[in-house]
C-alpha cells in the first residue's frame, strides 16, 4: 500500500495552523501609524498629530455615542464627549506595551459618556451613590420583570439586590428627578387642558397669615407695656376707646392719643424689616 499522504488544509492570512490569530500587515502598519502619532502628540503637543487621531477614530467616537441617542442629549454634545474621552485615552496611551489603541481607548471614553450623564443628565441634583442605587434597582427591574413576566414588587427587588424597601423606594423615586416636566405642558397631555403652572404653585393663604403673624409679634413688643394691653383690648377683645377709658380709670381722648401713638410706632417697625424690638 501507498504510505499515507497527510493533507493540510491552508490558514487564512489571519490564522495561524494552531488556531491563533495573528495581525493583518495592513493591521499592523495601521497599528505602528496610530503609535507614532500618539508619540508625537505626547512628547512635542503635536496638534496635527492629535487631529489625524481624532479624524481615525471618528466612527468609534460616533459608533459608542449612537448607544445613548435613545436619551434626550443631542448627538452632537454626545460625540463631544466621546471625543474627549478619546484624547484622555490617546495623553495616557503607552505605545509598544501590545495594546491597541483602540481597545485602550473604548473603556476611556464610554466611563466619560456615563460621567456626563451621572453629573448633567439629572434635572434634579442628587447623591452620586443614589445615581448609582437607582440604576442598579432599574437593572434589577428589567431582570425580574423578564425571568417571571410580571412588574416586580419592591419586596422582590429589595431581596434581589440585598437592600432595605426603604432604599430601593428612595431610588425609585430618585428616578424621577432625571427629566423635569415643563409647566406650561398641557396636563394629562389634552393641548385644551390648562398646563401644569394653572395646578401647582398656587398661593397658599396660610403661609400669608403666618408671615403677619410675625410681623405683628415683632411689632408688638417694641410697645410700651400699658400701650402694648390697649392696642390688644382694642383690636383683639374688640373693647371701645370708652370701654377701655372705663376699665383704666383714663379719659377716652387719652385712650385715642395712646392708640395713634402706639399704631405709628407699630408701623415704623413694620417698616424696618429685621429691627430690634425696643
Amino acid at each position: 500500500m501507498p504510505p499515507e499522504t497527510k493533507t493540510t488544509t491552508p490558514t487564512s492570512p489571519d490564522q495561524t495552523a494552531d488556531g491563533g490569530q495573528v495581525l493583518s500587515r495592513r493591521h499592523v502598519l495601521s497599528r505602528l501609524s496610530d503609535e507614532r502619532l500618539v508619540t508625537r502628540y505626547q512628547r512635542s503637543g503635536d496638534e496635527l498629530a492629535l487631529e489625524e487621531l481624532i479624524r481615525r477614530y471618528a466612527p468609534l467616537a460616533r459608533s459608542l455615542a449612537r448607544r445613548y441617542s435613545h436619551t434626550s442629549e443631542p448627538f452632537d454634545d454626545l460625540l463631544q464627549v466621546a471625543s474627549v474621552g478619546f484624547i484622555a485615552a490617546a495623553s495616557r496611551f503607552e505605545p509598544g506595551r501590545g495594546t491597541h489603541l483602540r481597545s485602550f481607548a473604548v473603556p476611556t471614553m464610554l466611563g466619560e459618556l456615563r460621567r456626563h450623564f451621572r453629573d448633567t443628565g439629572w434635572s434634579v441634583r442628587v447623591p452620586r451613590s443614589l445615581q448609582e442605587r437607582s440604576k442598579q434597582v432599574q437593572v434589577a427591574v428589567d431582570k425580574l420583570t423578564a425571568r417571571t413576566g410580571h412588574s416586580p414588587t419592591t419586596a422582590e427587588v429589595a431581596a434581589e439586590l440585598g437592600l432595605s424597601n426603604e432604599l430601593v423606594v428612595e431610588a425609585m423615586e430618585a428616578r424621577h428627578a432625571y427629566r423635569a416636566e415643563s409647566l406650561e405642558r398641557p396636563d394629562d397631555g389634552d393641548d385644551a387642558m390648562p398646563g401644569l403652572q394653572a395646578i401647582v404653585g398656587v398661593d397658599e393663604e396660610g403661609f400669608r397669615q403666618v408671615e403677619n403673624r410675625v410681623s405683628l409679634r415683632r411689632a408688638m413688643a417694641a410697645l410700651p407695656a400699658r400701650e402694648r394691653m390697649i392696642v390688644e383690648l382694642r383690636f383683639r377683645q374688640e373693647l371701645s376707646q370708652s370701654e377701655i377709658a372705663a376699665l383704666l380709670g383714663i379719659s377716652q381722648m387719652h385712650v385715642s392719643r395712646l392708640l395713634r401713638r402706639s399704631l405709628e410706632r407699630m408701623a415704623a417697625v413694620l417698616d424696618t424689616p429685621g429691627r430690634a424690638a425696643a
